[in-house]
């Protein structure tokens, strides 16, 4: 019976650009990977700041962005190894934060996002029962990352965790924000080898998102060059691909 690791990502991209290569890695040694993702929900008619968010990436405002994305997830997974799975979720633009520095600041008080992500992931354990878990560091404070680590710490799960270090973020600055430092500064670290080929193309399906985040395919090759091969993560109990490392 093989063993299932599940990655949470907040978005259609987080799990790739941050821990694809011991996603691929753990599915060339036999484990069942799947990547649930949060933030997903398409918004119709998305207005404002919502709207920006896709027309600065070069789509129509007719486009279906999340749909796109989605897809663009499903191709990546395959390379990985993985099978995705979408949570219905809205991304933070629907939620009342209104510009790229409210992605990037303190969670609103009303914002039901953290409510609702426990009320996705609890169930999805019971169903999936994993042996491991991956998920993000909240490096950089996106709101949404900040959330996702929020529900998962409050579920206090069982199973060991391998929290990445969100990427690109981690790498634009020397001192990114780590909101959530308090609840995970006390775990230690270790970088683990992954597939890097694999995970370059993995990364490369999410065509949309390129030229925003990286100016293109050769700024993201040239991000990961200069991140290196290892994936670098905080240990939560013992990662069994931690003892293998």
């Amino acid at each position: 019976m093989s063993r299932l690791a599940l990655a949470l990502s907040p978005h259609l991209d987080d799990a790739a650009f941050s821990a694809g290569g011991t996603l691929a890695r753990l599915a060339d040694e036999g484990w069942e990977v799947v990547v649930a993702t949060l933030f997903t929900a398409s918004v119709a008619l998305p207005t404002g700041f919502a709207l920006a968010c896709q027309t600065d990436k070069g789509l129509a405002p007719e486009v279906d962005y999340m749909a796109l994305r989605r897809a663009e997830d499903a191709a990546a997974c395959a390379v990985l190894g993985a099978q995705p799975v979408w949570l219905a979720l809205r991304e933070a633009p629907h939620r009342g934060y209104h510009s790229a520095a409210a992605l990037f600041g303190p969670p609103h008080a009303d914002d039901p996002a953290e409510r609702e992500a426990t009320a996705a992931i609890e169930p999805l354990m019971d169903l999936l029962r994993p042996s491991l878990l991956l998920a993000p560091q909240a490096i950089g404070g996106h709101v949404d990352h900040v959330l996702l680590v929020r529900a998962l710490r409050g579920l206090e799960v069982q199973v060991p965790v391998l929290w990445w270090r969100d990427f690109p973020y981690v790498a634009r600055t020397t001192t990114p924000a780590m909101p959530c430092a308090a609840l995970l500064d006390g775990l230690p670290e270790a970088a683990l080898p992954g597939d890097a080929a694999r995970k370059r193309a993995a990364c490369a399906a999410y065509a949309s998102q390129l030229g925003f985040q990286f100016g293109g395919k050769a700024g993201l090759e040239r991000a990961l060059d200069a991140a290196g091969m290892a994936e670098v993560f905080r240990l939560q109990g013992n990662p069994p691909l931690a003892r293998a490392a």
